[in-house]
C-alpha cells in the first residue's frame, strides 16, 4: 500500500545571536541527526537569531547569512528531506523576514513574512518591510535565481506532501497566508516562529495552532525560538507544536538548550477529511507555483501491512485501543456526560413535538437498555411532566437471575413504572403455530432466539399504544453496525436513543453515570450491569449463569469498534487497518486480528439492510450509521474485494 506516513521535525537549536557562522553548524548538526526525517522546521530567523534588533541593518551580518543559508543547503543533498530556516533576506533596497525551503541541496523557495508586528514587545517594522505583495517573483543568490514570494507550494509527488508556510504573526490574524495556501492543495503548514512567553500565551498558541489544523484539514509544524534567544527584554521557550487535523500531536516547551521534537503525520488524513467535507474546496491553485522537493515518506513508499505496524512501533506512534473513547480520564467524563446530554436533550425534544409524555421501554439488565433509560432519566429533567414505564420481559430458562434482579433494581432506582411481562408461553405459542417444536434445538436456532426478541418488542410496541407512549429504542451503534439486532425485534422501535453510541463507549457512559449520580443504590446496579458479561440472553442459560455470551459469536467489542472507526471515520484500507490493529492490540496474534477484520466486513456489507430502515435518533459523535446522514450504502453491496485484500495482506 502507499505510505502517507511522513515523519516531521520541529527543531530549536542552539544558537547564539548574530553568529550565522555558529547557527548555521548547530542547524547542519540537527539535520544529520534526523536525517531519516522526511521534514525538519527550525525558528524565525534562526540562521541569525531572531533578537538582532538594529543589527539586521549590518550589511556584514545579512551577507554572512545568505553564505551559510547555502551550506544549510547543501546539508539537504543527501537526507532526502526538506528543511525550513528563517533569515533576513535584503530584495530591491529591502530587507524581508523570510522562511527559506530547502531540499536536494538547492534552495528551493523564499517565502516573506506578510504581517509585521509594531506593537507591545515587538517592533519589526523598523528593519523589515511586509512581503504582501511579493507575488511571482525570484531573488539573486550567488548568481542562481530562486523563486521568491507568498505564491510557493513545495510538492513531493511521491509521498504526496504538499508544503506551504506562515511566519509567526501570520497565524496571528483573521485572515492567515497558511489557510490560503491550504486552499491551494497545501497539506502541511510550517511556522518558522519566534514568540515569547508570557503568561497564558502558550495555551493560546496551542488552541491556535490546533483550530488552524482542524479548519484546514491539513498538518501544522510549529516550531519557536528557544532560550538561547537575547534576554534583553523577552524570554523565548522554544515552543513545538506539531498537530493533525485539529489534534496536538506533540507539546514542548521550555525542554533542554538544544531540542528536536517528532511525530508521524498522516496525509490520508488530510485527504479523506477535504475529500469528505465538500465545503473545502482548492479553488486558489492557479495563484500558486508549485514547486518540486524531496518530502519522503516514513520508511518505503510502499509498505506492506507488517512493515507499517513495525514502522508504528519504531516511532511510538500513538493508536488508542478505544479510538471512541478518550484516554484522558477528565476528558472521558466530559465526553460521557455530554453525549448524554446530546441523547437526553433529542429524546426531550421529540416529546415535546409529539405531545406524547410516556415512554415505554424494555429494560433487561443489560448495558444498552441501562443507558436508555438513564436518557429517559435524563430528558425527564426536561419535560418535567414525563412518565416512563419499565417493561422486563423475562423468557424462563434463558434470563438469569442477575439480570433480571439488575433490571428491577435499576426500575427502582430511577422511579420507574416497573411492569412485569414473562414471554414464555406467549414465545411457546407462536413457535407451535409456525410448526417449531418450542425448544431450543441448539447452534443456528435462529427461529427461537428472534422469537423471543420479537415477542418483546411486539408487547412495548401494544403497549405503548395502549398508554399513548412512545417506544424508546435501546441498540447501540456497534449492533448496528454488525447486525447483531434481530429484524423487527429489538432492531425497530419509536425513537433510538443509542443508535450512535458505540459499545465500547457505552460502558463509560453508565461507568461515569455511577460514579458521579450520588445514590449508592443507583451506583450499585449500575456498576453490576457494566461488569456483566454482554448477553442477549436468548439461549437456555447454564446453571442460572449466562450461557451464550454475544462476544462468543462476533468478536470483542473493542477490536470491532477499533475497525468500525477507521472504516467510517477515515475510509482506510484493510491493509492499513489491519496494522494500526496489530500495532495497537500487540497482545493479540496477527492472524487473529486478520479473521476478526474479514468477520467484521462480511458483517458490515451483509447487514446493511437492517441499517436502511431504522428509526430515528440522535446523533451524538462523527461516526454514525444513520441511512438519512451520513451513510449509505447498497443493501447488496459485494464485500469481496475488503475482503481479498485482507486476506492478502502481508502480516
Amino acid at each position: 500500500m502507499k505510505n502517507t506516513m511522513i515523519k516531521a521535525a520541529a527543531a530549536v537549536p542552539v544558537l547564539k545571536p548574530a553568529d550565522p557562522v555558529f547557527n548555521t553548524d548547530e542547524i547542519i548538526r540537527l539535520i544529520k541527526e534526523n536525517a531519516d526525517c522526511g521534514l525538519i522546521a527550525f525558528p524565525e530567523l534562526c540562521v541569525t537569531g531572531y533578537t538582532c534588533a538594529d543589527l539586521f541593518n549590518q550589511k556584514t551580518l545579512l551577507y554572512e547569512a545568505e553564505t551559510q543559508l547555502l551550506r544549510i543547503a547543501e546539508a539537504t543533498q543527501s537526507a532526502g528531506c526538506t528543511v525550513i530556516v528563517g533569515i533576513p533576506l535584503r530584495w530591491r533596497n529591502e530587507l524581508f523576514n523570510c522562511a527559506a525551503v530547502l531540499s536536494q541541496g538547492e534552495i528551493k523557495g523564499i517565502i516573506p513574512k506578510i504581517h509585521i508586528p509594531t506593537y507591545s514587545e515587538f517592533y519589526e517594522s523598523r528593519w523589515f518591510t511586509s512581503g504582501r505583495k511579493v507575488k511571482n517573483q525570484t531573488v539573486t543568490l550567488k548568481g542562481k535565481e530562486i523563486p521568491f514570494g507568498w505564491d510557493l507550494l513545495f510538492e513531493d509527488p511521491v509521498s504526496g506532501a504538499v508544503i506551504g508556510a506562515e511566519i509567526c504573526e501570520d497565524l496571528w490574524v483573521p485572515d492567515t497566508p497558511g489557510t490560503h495556501a491550504c486552499l491551494a492543495g497545501a497539506n502541511i503548514i510550517v511556522n518558522p516562529s519566534a514568540s515569547d512567553e508570557v503568561i497564558g500565551k502558550q495555551d493560546y498558541r496551542r488552541t491556535m495552532v490546533a483550530s488552524k489544523s482542524a479548519s484546514c484539514y491539513c498538518e501544522y509544524v510549529y516550531v519557536s525560538a528557544g532560550m538561547c534567544e537575547s534576554s534583553t527584554d523577552l524570554v523565548f521557550g522554544g515552543h513545538t507544536l506539531i498537530a493533525e487535523n485539529g489534534t496536538i500531536l506533540n507539546d514542548s516547551i521550555f525542554p533542554e538548550m538544544s531540542h528536536v521534537e517528532t511525530a508521524l503525520l498522516d496525509l490520508e488524513k488530510c485527504m479523506y477529511n477535504r475529500m469528505h467535507q465538500n465545503t473545502f474546496t482548492t479553488d486558489e491553485e492557479e495563484t500558486y507555483r508549485r514547486i518540486p522537493v524531496s518530502c519522503k515518506a516514513a520508511g518505503k513508499s510502499e509498505l506492506t501491512s507488517k512493515e507499517l505496524k513495525e514502522l508504528f512501533i519504531k516511532e511510538n506512534y500513538f493508536i488508542p485501543r478505544n479510538p471512541f473513547v478518550p484516554a484522558d480520564d477528565d476528558e472521558r467524563g466530559r465526553r460521557c456526560r455530554k453525549i448524554l446530554q446530546i441523547q437526553a436533550n433529542g429524546l426531550a425534544t421529540r416529546v415535546r413535538a409529539t405531545g406524547i409524555k410516556t415512554l415505554v421501554i424494555g429494560i433487561s439488565g443489560g448495558l444498552d437498555s441501562t443507558l436508555a433509560l438513564i436518557v429517559c432519566h435524563e430528558a425527564k429533567k426536561l419535560v418535567r411532566d414525563i412518565h416512563v414505564i419499565g417493561y422486563t420481559m423475562p423468557s424462563e430458562g434463558n434470563t438469569t437471575s442477575l439480570t433480571y434482579n439488575n433490571a428491577l433494581d435499576l426500575m427502582r432506582a430511577l422511579e420507574v413504572e416497573i411492569r412485569e411481562v414473562p414471554i414464555g408461553k406467549g414465545v411457546a405459542s407462536h413457535l407451535a403455530d409456525i410448526g417449531h417444536a418450542g425448544e431450543y434445538q441448539g447452534e443456528g436456532d435462529v427461529t427461537y432466539e428472534n422469537a423471543q426478541a420479537r415477542m418483546r418488542t411486539y408487547i412495548l410496541m401494544d403497549a405503548a399504544n395502549l398508554e399513548n407512549g412512545l417506544v424508546v429504542g435501546t441498540g447501540d451503534l456497534s449492533e448496528l453496525a454488525l447486525g447483531w439486532c434481530t429484524y423487527n425485534g429489538d432492531h425497530m422501535s419509536m425513537y433510538g436513543v443509542n443508535a450512535s453510541v458505540p459499545k465500547t463507549l457505552v460502558q463509560y457512559i453508565c461507568r461515569t453515570y455511577a460514579y458521579t449520580c450520588n445514590d449508592e443504590k443507583l451506583k450499585t446496579v449500575l456498576l453490576s450491569i457494566v461488569d456483566t458479561p454482554i448477553s442477549p440472553e436468548l439461549t437456555p442459560n447454564k446453571d442460572g449463569q449466562i450461557a451464550q455470551k454475544t462476544e462468543d459469536k462476533i468478536g470483542k467489542y473493542d477490536l470491532n469498534d477499533f475497525f468500525l472507526f477507521y472504516v467510517m471515520r477515515f475510509g482506510f484500507e484493510p491493509d492499513k487497518i489491519l496494522a494500526l490493529a496489530s500495532a495497537a492490540y500487540s497482545e493479540v496474534d496477527p492472524e487473529t486480528v486478520r479473521e476478526a477484520l474479514v468477520r467484521f466486513y462480511n458483517r458490515f456489507f451483509h447487514q446493511q439492510f437492517k441499517r436502511s430502515c431504522l428509526p430515528d435518533g440522535p446523533k451524538v459523535g462523527s461516526v454514525t450509521l444513520s441511512p438519512r446522514g451520513d451513510w449509505r450504502m447498497p443493501s447488496d453491496a459485494s464485500v469481496s474485494l475488503w475482503i481479498e485484500k485482507t486476506k492478502k495482506a502481508v502480516i
